[in-house]
């Protein structure tokens, strides 16, 4: 109950934040749908002054700060095929493209420009989550916000696993997530993540319930609609060690914006799509060959209504 107060309490808290005002200059001209992406983000490259560091509101690993328009809607689908090599791997499932390790199904709404509800359910766990993002803060052109800050919680659920209570099924996340753009060709961005679970994933003796991790990523523009990503997380925990088979959830992909998508291509280490399973417990490592493809694709719908016809 505790920690469901303090879940709460950061969303009142950030509520009673101001984000800064946006101002969107109105193109005279026709947009294509690639424009139409990027302005059901929270910030866009045509507005005056909100600088978007991201082309998505998720990376490999990580949440980013930005977020969804007032009444547009986010599909998402992120795919974990099975390891390349190791002993599972190899040419026996085509180097992991017969294997599943996890889908993600989910659905980001914007209530308004700065504040989106998420739900989503993942294959790992059977974990449905239902989560809100809050954007407190806007990197400006101007220099008078050099950073976005942006707030996101997430409630999750094993809903058809077996568990003594409902109350052992649920895990929380909070985090803050502080974004930059540098230029007009790299992005970074850093988050303090809090994870607890109600039942320790694994649920093996010594490993804790809650955890603080950190989550950096970075995007390097290589093209108008193309970027290069690396993702990385770290959970401070004294049994999340190497000599517990534990390691750190690392990506590496392409980001491609194509019209009204925006589609990743990676490769990570993570089985998980889910940040509450892959911080609690990865459990996949490089050296071993536990490394895997996988791809994001991101679909916006408006329905705002506002298209005119001559």
């Amino acid at each position: 109950m505790k920690r469901s107060l303090i879940f709460l309490a950061l969303f009142v808290t950030s509520l009673g934040l101001h984000a800064q005002t946006d101002t969107t200059k109105k193109s005279k001209g026709k947009s294509n749908s690639a424009d139409s992406l990027m302005n059901a983000m929270g910030g866009t490259e045509k507005e005056e002054h909100v600088v978007s560091a991201f082309k998505a509101t998720r990376l490999i690993i990580s949440q980013t700060a930005e977020t969804v328009k007032k009444n547009n809607l986010n599909f998402l689908v992120i795919h974990r095929f099975g390891d390349i090599a190791g002993d599972v791997g190899g040419g026996k499932t085509a180097f992991g493209l017969d294997a599943v390790n996890d889908v993600y199904i989910g659905f980001e709404y914007g209530l308004s420009d700065n504040l989106n509800v998420d739900l989503g359910r993942s294959t790992v766990g059977q974990l449905i989550e239902l989560g809100l993002k809050y954007a407190v803060v806007h990197q400006t052109s101007d220099g008078s916000s050099p950073v976005a800050i942006t707030l996101f919680g997430d409630y999750g659920v094993r809903a058809y696993q077996n568990f003594p209570s409902y109350g052992d099924r649920v895990s929380y996340l909070a985090q803050a997530i502080f974004s930059h753009k540098f230029g007009s060709d790299f992005s970074l961005l850093a988050s303090p993540v809090f994870i607890s679970d109600n039942t320790p994933m694994p649920n093996v003796p010594g490993n804790e319930n809650n955890l603080f991790a950190i989550t950096a990523a970075a995007k390097l523009k290589v093209t108008k609609h193309m970027g290069i990503v690396v993702d990385y997380a770290h959970p401070f925990s004294s049994f999340r060690t190497g000599a517990n088979g534990f390691s750190d959830p690392l990506g590496f992909g392409i980001e491609v914006e194509t019209g009204g998508h925006v589609f990743t291509l990676n490769v990570s280490n993570s089985r998980s799509a889910s940040e509450i399973t892959s911080l609690s417990a990865s459990q996949a490592d490089y050296g071993r060959g536990q490394y895997r493809l996988g791809f994001t694709i991101s679909r916006m719908f408006d329905f705002n209504h506002k298209s005119s016809y001559k």
